[in-house]
């Protein structure tokens, strides 16, 4: 049963961390927090929908362009709702515009796509069982996409010159906008690249859950927020190790404890972690020079 329990965990906790690391990476450029992040990977979820449905493109390609238009609107909201306030620094106009931008996008898909949940086109599902515990093909796919996902984030930030350059944007941005890097690009391929994964993890649980409706994001996203904050927001390599202690701790809790307080779990722990170490288990404190 414990087995059983920590498969289904991992499973759920990779899509948790896809979503989280779009946190944790526009937090750590920007010093932001987009709440607008689950509804642009809901939008994603939609069109992979349709492309599917609609123009019947096979699984790799509906997953490439859904994700591709989901990294252009996610660059469209940084243009929109987040460029013009940020420079002034008016954490709060940012704070409402980023609420704003979420409301408008829950709205827009349900006039545009209806309010009712939807069908996921879904692959063919295979059961398998060993040792008394069982799972299924798409568990497997969803981890191995996790596992590709995120070796090539890895490979994106830690080896690449404009993975240094987001790098530096982290660190400080006025910084890195003297020594010549373009930060306002820089962002917005930040906001871009969040966007991707969270497509990406749209996808996946629409897949896992065959549906998909307006306030999906709603949920989805306050869970990979939580597991951001619980490795350290700004961090990703925290936003990775809380997506999967997210899921990890949700689907035990769920299995030993209640599931009616499934949703329960991660909120829980955000608020532990806040009130033991707000910095999370592997962020660390930035003390602002001047």
């Amino acid at each position: 049963m414990f087995l059983q329990h920590l498969i289904n965990g991992i499973t759920i906790g990779g899509v948790y961390a896809m979503v989280a690391l779009g946190y944790s990476m526009v937090y750590g450029v920007l010093q932001i927090v987009n709440w607008a992040h689950a509804d642009v990977m809901m939008f994603g979820t939609f069109v992979g929908m349709l492309l599917t449905t609609v123009i019947g493109l096979p699984v790799g390609a509906m997953v490439f362009a859904a994700a591709f238009f989901t990294a252009v609107l996610g660059m469209g909201v940084e243009r929109i709702a987040y460029r013009p306030i940020t420079s002034d620094n008016r954490r709060m106009a940012v704070l409402v515009s980023a609420l704003g931008m979420s409301t408008f996008l829950q709205n827009l898909a349900q006039l545009v796509f209806g309010s009712s949940t939807k069908a996921f086109p879904t692959i063919k599902v295979v059961n398998f069982s060993a040792g008394g515990v069982s799972f299924s093909n798409i568990q497997i796919v969803i981890l191995a996409v996790t596992a590709v996902m995120l070796a090539i984030l890895y490979v994106l930030v830690y080896r690449t010159k404009i993975g240094i350059a987001m790098r530096a944007c982290s660190v400080n941005i006025r910084n890195a906008k003297l020594m010549g890097i373009n930060t306002n690009a820089i962002i917005s391929f930040t906001f871009a690249v969040g966007a991707f994964m969270a497509a990406v993890a749209g996808i996946c649980i629409g897949t896992y859950y065959n549906a998909v409706y307006p306030t999906m994001g709603y949920m989805l996203g306050m869970k990979a927020f939580a597991a951001a904050i619980l490795g350290g927001i700004g961090s990703i390599p925290g936003a990775v190790a809380g997506g999967f202690v997210i899921g990890v701790i949700e689907s035990l809790g769920a299995g030993y404890i209640s599931s009616g307080f499934r949703d329960a779990y991660a909120f829980i722990i955000m608020i532990i972690i806040l009130a033991v170490r707000p910095s999370g288990i592997m962020g660390v404190k930035h003390v602002d020079k001047v």
